[in-house]
């Protein structure tokens, strides 16, 4: 009887068990040297999915308050002087002040002037990913119907010119948000993106990158042996894989399909990992790679844990994961090792 009821209790537990079905897009971070993009194929692969929320590479405010330092932090902090002095809300009354924009938001869906105030509400609460996705929604109606007034109450509040480094205002405007996450989050009625990225590994990580380049540095000088004609080599096919990259890049209007694809990934990874083949070259730093591989994937780990535990506590039980495309391999591979975690890249669903 006894062993009836544990197997009841597993059956049960098992049921219970959240089923996280991802859908994953490896982008660029900057569309900017590209032809005009055919999104038309990604858009109906993400209606066909029916997400119910979308995730970024944005730390979440939380986070970002925790992590002392990582490559954006100062310029997150730049953005945070700048706006406090275009005009101020205590910090103690800044959730109340965001939750009744968001209420008025709603019933006045047209208003770009309360979008204008919730995108500074939720910079101020170092919520960047949403305080993009109301920039994104002001700058878009800018651009279709020009508003002179409009602009400068944006200019006023935001200082959107100012905002040009990190992940910034002026980086959205080409980047993976603005053509692909924001307008299908509008469409689909999505009101706010998830943050999911890690960045507790970052000072671990650019660690190892100059532990890394000190040597490797060193190894480079080293063009007589048979070692430094094989790296020239093995230097000389990397070099192809990025021209074919940029080739692509300034040629293709499906770029984000071809990302998605395991020769992209490859080239990608080798921009910051070279070949595989090299590391047992004689005096390759071999260990600092594997350093930085680690840190890296730690990164990526954490990104993902931040996804599923962050979907379960959302309720949210189709998600479209926006990564760049260095991420997207590394990233799958690690959902796939994921209990009740379904897994497909853009290319992998009709």
């Amino acid at each position: 009887m006894k062993y009836l009821i544990f197997l009841l209790l597993l059956i049960s537990i098992k049921a219970r068990a959240q089923q996280v079905d991802i859908l994953i897009i490896g982008v660029s971070h900057n569309y900017s040297k590209c032809p005009t993009q055919d999104l038309s194929g990604i858009y109906a692969k993400i209606r066909n999915f029916q997400p119910d929320a979308f995730f970024g590479e944005f730390l979440s405010k939380e986070d970002e308050r925790l992590v002392m330092d990582y490559w954006c932090k100062q310029d997150n902090i730049k953005r945070l002087t700048i706006l406090k002095s275009n005009r101020k809300i205590a910090a103690d009354l800044l959730p109340k002040t965001i939750d009744s924009l968001k209420k008025l938001a709603l019933l006045k869906p047209q208003d770009y002037r309360v979008k204008t105030d919730l995108a500074y509400a939720y910079y101020l609460d170092q919520d960047v990913a949403n305080g993009h996705y109301q920039f994104w929604q002001v700058f878009d109606q800018l651009q279709k119907k020009p508003d002179a007034n409009l602009e400068k109450y944006v200019n006023e509040v935001l200082s959107p010119r100012s905002d040009t480094t990190g992940r910034s205002m002026k980086r959205l405007k080409t980047s993976e948000y603005a053509l692909i996450a924001f307008p299908m989050m509008q469409e689909l009625g999505i009101r706010e993106l998830l943050a999911m990225d890690c960045q507790d590994y970052d000072l671990n990580w650019g660690a190892a990158w100059a532990a890394f380049d000190a040597k490797y540095n060193l190894l480079k000088k080293d063009t007589s042996s048979a070692a430094g004609k094989k790296l020239r080599s093995q230097l000389s096919e990397m070099i192809n894989g990025f021209e074919k990259y940029q080739k692509i890049e300034n040629s293709s209007k499906n770029l984000t399909e071809w990302l998605n694809t395991d020769e992209a990934a490859a080239i990608s990874a080798s921009g910051d990992f070279y070949l595989p083949e090299m590391y047992d070259l004689k005096n390759f730093p071999k260990e600092e790679m594997l350093s930085k591989i680690h840190w890296w994937i730690m990164r990526n780990k954490g990104m993902c844990d931040n996804v599923v535990n962050r979907a379960i506590k959302a309720g949210a039980k189709k998600v479209v994961v926006i990564a760049g495309a260095n991420h997207r391999k590394y990233m799958q591979d690690i959902f796939r090792s994921k209990p009740n975690v379904r897994i497909r890249n853009i290319n992998e669903i009709k």
